[in-house]
């Protein structure tokens, strides 16, 4: 059929919608727990409990300034144990980390509140069961290593591919009217993917390019929004103005 648009959803089978809008609820699930991931991952790194730049800067560069172990405290990590242990752990770096001090005092808090996730059995997260387990995250934060950043970025290309794939190919059945904004709508994810990862590595050197990745970030949540919403509305609920409609019958006709 020689026709300008793809086949739009309402001349689509009743089953092919209902799988189209199966998918689009399922991934609009698993987007939103990714945000929330993300914001419980970075948020409070530099003592703000909202998500700011400063906290994308030290997650890839690191503070500069301080330890892996006290960033993970003041950000991720430091609604997992009560307040007061959370400073006697800092205060304890602050004041050198001694090995006396850490089998008196600290070693009883890490058995309590860590090991369950941070042990030896877990080669993605970082051990905290002995001394010198933990001795490894009271170095200088320099942010995420670059071994890590190559195993995140792969997964990142690879995921996210796949979740867009599937929703432009969705939303490839809406009518937009100009092409262009279709075209674009459905390209600016994939570029803000390349360019969301290239920034994690920038961002280690060049700290101010952490705006780089919220506004990467923010374009493939804006792209995901349009697709999601634009599908469902007029898969469900819209009504193709006449003059589309004429040239829908028309090309049905010349075929």
């Amino acid at each position: 059929m020689s026709q300008r648009f793809a086949l739009h959803f309402s001349h689509l089978p009743l089953v092919q919608r209902i799988l189209y809008t199966s998918a689009l609820c399922v991934l609009g699930l698993g987007y939103a727990f990714a945000m929330i991931y993300i914001f419980a991952s970075h948020h409070g790194r530099d003592g703000n409990p909202m998500l700011t730049v400063k906290d994308i800067a030290i997650a890839y560069g690191g503070t500069k300034s301080g330890t892996k172990l006290e960033s993970a405290l003041k950000g991720p990590m430091s609604a997992m144990l009560p307040a007061d242990e959370n400073l006697k752990i800092i205060s304890w770096v602050l004041n050198g980390a001694s090995e006396k001090a850490y089998e008196e005092e600290i070693k009883a808090v890490f058995d309590n509140r860590c090991i369950t996730c941070h042990n030896n059995r877990n080669p993605h997260l970082p051990s905290l069961e002995s001394y010198k387990g933990v001795m490894q995250t009271a170095e200088e934060d320099r942010g995420m290593d670059m071994f890590s950043l190559v195993r995140v970025s792969h997964i990142h290309l690879f995921g996210l591919t796949f979740i867009f794939f599937i929703t432009a190919s969705i939303f490839i059945h809406a009518y937009i009217r100009q092409e262009w904004l279709k075209i674009t709508i459905i390209v600016m994810p994939f570029i803000s993917i390349i360019i969301d990862v290239a920034s994690w590595y920038i961002t280690k050197v060049f700290e101010p390019f952490a705006w780089v990745v919220i506004g990467s970030g923010s374009l493939m949540g804006i792209s995901f929004a349009l697709m999601f919403f634009i599908s469902l509305y007029q898969m469900w609920f819209y009504k193709l103005p006449d003059d589309v409609q004429m040239r829908f019958y028309c090309a049905v006709i010349d075929e």
